[in-house]
C-alpha cells in the first residue's frame, strides 16, 4: 500500500512558518527554527501546505506504508528532541488519540526517556473541521421570498469522479473547479461563478481516489481544448488541495491554461 506524505528538506527550510497555517490537520509546526512534521497520523499528504512554502523545501513523496505504527513512528520522532516529542505528544492528546498517546508514552518509558510535562492543554487548531456557529450573523436581517432564481448549471453529472473526460461539453469549455463546499457557503455562487462555465466539483479532503482525480483532470487537460480555468475554494487549508491537483494535472499536460483562483470564507464572502 502506498501513502503520500509530506517530506520537508531542512537543509532548504528556513523557519519562516509560512506554510503552518495551510496544513489541513495542524501537523506542522515551527521547532528549533525548522518546519517539522510532528504526526504522521493526521499529515494526508494533499500538499497544501507546499504552495505557501518560499524555499520549496517541501515535497510530497510517495512510498510503501504499513498500517500506522506509533511505536515505529516514535523512533522518528525521539530523535527530533524533547520538543518535537512533547509537541507529537500534545498532537495525539489534542485529537483525542487516547491509544496512540499512550502507546508513546509506553515507548518512551520503556526506553528510559523522559515524559515531557503535558499539563499545558491547548486545543491545537485544525482549521478544517473546527466547529464554527454561524447563526448569529443572521439576526437582524431578511431574505425576500418572492426572488426568483435560476440554474446556471450546463453539464451532468459535476462530481469528478463520475465525468466523462470525453464528454461533448467539455470541448471549448471554460472550466469551474470548485471545492464541493463552495455552493452551500457562497450564497450567489450560480450568477457569480458558475455563470457560461463547465462545473468540476470534488473534495480534496475526504475524496480517496487523488492520483484518479490527477490523472482524469490531465486527461481532460489533453485532449479538450481548454479555455480557461476557475478555482474556487473554501478559505479552510486543507481546501488548499483543489489547486495542487488542478497544477499537478496541467504539469503531466505541459499545457499553458490561465487559472484564476478565488476562496471563500466560512461566514459565505470572497476573501
Amino acid at each position: 500500500m502506498k501513502r503520500r506524505i509530506i517530506k520537508i528538506d531542512e537543509d532548504k527550510c528556513t523557519g519562516c512558518g509560512i506554510c503552518i497555517p495551510d496544513c489541513p490537520e495542524g501537523a506542522l509546526q515551527i521547532i528549533d527554527g525548522k518546519a517539522r512534521l510532528i504526526s504522521d497520523l493526521f499529515c494526508d499528504g494533499l500538499g497544501a501546505c507546499i504552495k505557501a512554502c518560499p524555499e520549496n523545501a517541501m515535497e510530497i513523496e510517495e512510498r510503501e506504508a504499513e498500517e500506522y505504527n506509533e511505536s515505529k513512528v516514535m523512533v522518528n520522532i525521539v530523535k527530533g528532541g524533547a520538543n518535537v516529542i512533547k509537541a507529537h505528544l500534545k498532537h495525539l492528546k489534542d485529537h483525542g488519540e487516547d491509544k496512540l498517546f499512550n502507546e508513546a508514552v509506553k515507548y518512551l518509558k520503556d526506553n528510559n526517556l523522559e515524559v515531557p510535562n503535558m499539563e499545558e492543554n491547548k486545543i491545537c487548531g485544525c482549521q478544517g473541521s473546527m466547529p464554527r456557529d454561524l447563526r448569529n450573523q443572521f439576526k437582524g436581517t431578511s431574505s425576500n421570498s418572492n426572488i426568483q432564481m435560476h440554474s446556471e448549471l450546463r453539464n451532468w453529472p459535476i462530481q469528478l469522479k463520475l465525468m466523462n473526460p470525453n464528454a461533448s461539453y467539455l470541448d471549448n469549455a471554460d472550466l469551474l473547479v470548485a471545492a464541493d463546499c463552495v455552493p452551500f457557503s457562497y450564497p450567489n455562487f450560480h450568477s457569480r461563478f458558475l455563470k457560461d462555465k463547465i462545473l468540476i466539483m470534488f473534495c480534496p479532503k475526504l475524496d480517496i481516489d487523488i492520483d484518479g482525480y490527477i490523472e482524469k483532470l490531465a486527461n481532460i487537460f489533453a485532449n479538450k481544448n481548454i479555455n480557461s480555468i476557475s478555482i474556487v475554494r473554501m478559505e479552510v487549508p486543507c481546501c488548499g488541495g483543489v489547486e495542487m491537483i488542478v497544477r499537478k494535472a496541467l504539469e503531466m499536460t505541459n499545457k499553458n491554461i490561465i487559472i484564476k483562483e478565488y476562496t471563500i470564507s466560512i461566514d459565505g464572502n470572497i476573501i
